[in-house]
């Protein structure tokens, strides 16, 4: 999918992005400086009114797919909260290079950090990847936190991806329809690693919604950064209805999988979950 003219201005985007960080905060998907979120742009955007400053950086990972686009990208150890009320202090605009290798870095002078998330090579391999495979014009990526999700991913069982879809999509009708292809499940893996970076690209190409074993999630979308939030707030609310009915007993059954299949039946779902 691809985002037609006219483009959305950065500002815009800037906005966009300041409400989904304000929405992880609500959720409890950030807390302290945790999460991260990048933004693909690829038509013409001019970071320098807003984002005077300029260095060349060397990228963590090379992705020559993607010279000579744009990205909107949280800075490391920055609060998500913090975005709407300050985007330029928060945010860098990077732009690639030719050879995918290096790219030029738009901040202000009053920028509240000194690098990128640490978690840049995950954001643009999956981001390369994406935009390869389908040729997309835009593309979102978040990294969260939330409490009860990540929680239910300590928990052996819940690791193994067949019994965390089954268990989790069955709470609300509209988990099923906004997530058909289910969550992909990672087991541990260290932070910012290049392990990580790998197993997310290779997930991601089958999920809009990936769990980091013990560490949170990763949501994209080709549609917008709000939409990608969208799919991690869906996923927290399902797990919360789970961790509730472990606390009681297992006493709520949820849908049946005849009502999920009733469900996806109806809206025109295809699925091989339930």
């Amino acid at each position: 999918m691809a985002i037609e003219a006219p483009f959305p201005e950065l500002d815009e985007l800037l906005l966009a992005i300041g409400e989904a960080g304000q929405r992880l905060s609500d959720i409890n998907a950030s807390e302290g400086a945790a999460g991260n979120i990048s933004v693909y742009i690829n038509w013409p955007v001019e970071p320098r009114r807003r984002f005077p400053l300029c260095e060349t950086i060397t990228l963590p990972v090379a992705v020559p797919e993607l010279a000579h686009s744009t990205f909107l990208i949280t800075g490391s150890g920055r609060r998500l909260r913090e975005i709407i009320r300050d985007p330029a202090a928060n945010l860098g605009v990077l732009c690639i290079d030719s050879g995918g290798t290096t790219g030029r870095l738009y901040t202000t002078a009053g920028r509240h950090f000194t690098r990128l998330t640490s978690e840049l090579n995950s954001h643009l391999a999956v981001h390369a990847d994406q935009v390869q495979a389908t040729g997309t014009n835009f593309h979102a990526v978040i990294h969260a936190q939330p409490l009860h999700i990540t929680y239910l991913s300590h928990i052996p069982a819940y690791r193994d991806s067949r019994y965390m879809n089954t268990h989790i999509l069955r709470w609300e009708p509209e988990m099923i329809i906004q997530l058909p292809e289910g969550v992909g499940c990672i087991p541990f893996i260290v932070p910012g690693s290049a392990d990580l970076m790998q197993a997310t690209v290779e997930r991601m190409r089958h999920h809009k919604l990936v769990i980091w074993g013990k560490h949170g999630v990763v949501a994209r979308s080709d549609t917008s950064v709000k939409r990608a939030c969208d799919l991690i707030d869906y996923v927290e609310a399902s797990a919360r209805y789970e961790y509730l009915n472990l606390g009681n007993h297992e006493m709520g059954e949820g849908l049946t999988p005849e009502e999920v299949c009733a469900v996806a039946a109806t809206f025109g779902i295809q699925q091989t979950i339930f």
